[in-house]
């Protein structure tokens, strides 16, 4: 991962992802099928790779097909067994017929991880109805659908499974994505909700609560929003390998006695620190 002046924010190559060390041995999911929604972006790849490589067959979605073909290329190469697949999940129907399609070409489906999302820094005056739905209905809409869609599969063989949503941590509020705050707050309960009702079924429901991710998204930011990308105690930002090994340990039999946990992982963030994604406004600053 190149770091400098200019690209501060630079994240892993999908031939880095490959070669990094990883704490979880070679085969740890060899013969299963895992799921990752959002499958082409940064924390994606990160997912697709890691379990790859750890002999998951992985399937990705996401909406755009070129950027699913460029991830499918990447993953070829890496000899990681995979399928890629162009929906929204904003659409139950789509998703419906994924899950389907899933067990058809597969044969089964064991992780679940729900890592669709997106959001945009705006003053919560000016977000339209349309832009609140677009972010509303993927994170929130996008993780019941195909956790219900996956759980109805489960359910109905018999089948144990298990699922992580890639959220943010329960208390953040954080002002100019009021959409977002919303969404991943209902995404949390709704963790828990489900971790409860699906026990009886073998179905373990986490999620992983990222802090600030090193990314190309972060540049989309405007300048007095940037201090606030490091303020947690660990006082700098994580990376996308951090989040993907989260939920690998979430999903591997590490993780066989966790159920309705929402895990950190976000450099102490939620214990201490503060993020103002339109810059902190001189209201709420305090002088010393």
């Amino acid at each position: 991962m190149t770091t400098s002046a200019k690209e501060p924010y630079a994240t892993f190559s999908p031939d880095e992802l490959a070669s990094l060390p990883t704490v979880f041995r070679e085969g740890l999911f060899l013969d299963r099928v895992i799921v990752v929604t959002g499958g082409a972006g940064v924390i994606g790849t990160a997912l697709c790779v890691l379990f790859g490589r750890l002999g998951a067959t992985v399937v990705a979605c996401g909406r755009s097909r070129d950027r699913l073909d460029e991830l499918s290329r990447h993953l070829t190469r890496l000899a990681i067994r995979h399928s890629t697949h162009a929906l929204t999940v904003r659409d139950p129907e789509q998703v419906s017929a994924f899950v389907d399609e899933v067990w058809e070409r597969h044969g089964r489906l064991d992780v679940l991880i729900n890592n669709a999302g997106g959001q945009f820094a705006v003053p919560a005056t000016e977000i339209t109805p349309k832009g609140w739905s677009a972010v509303v209905e993927t994170i929130l809409y996008g993780t019941w659908y195909a956790s219900q869609a996956a759980a109805r599969r489960w359910i109905g063989k018999n089948a144990p499974g298990s699922i992580v949503n890639v959220t943010t941590a329960p208390g953040l509020v954080a002002a100019g994505i009021p959409h977002t705050v919303a969404a991943r707050a209902g995404q949390v309960q709704l963790t828990r909700a489900l971790a409860l009702e699906w026990a009886p079924h073998s179905i373990r429901v986490n999620g992983v609560a990222v802090g600030v991710v090193s990314g190309p998204s972060l540049h989309h930011y405007p300048p007095n929003a940037k201090p606030f990308f490091e303020a947690n105690p660990m006082r700098r930002v994580g990376d996308v390998v951090d989040v993907a090994e989260a939920c690998a340990y979430l999903a591997a039999p590490s993780g066989k006695f966790l159920t309705g946990v929402v895990l950190p992982v976000d450099g102490g963030g939620s214990v201490w620190g503060e993020f103002w994604p339109l810059g902190k406004p001189d209201y709420f600053r305090v002088e010393d």
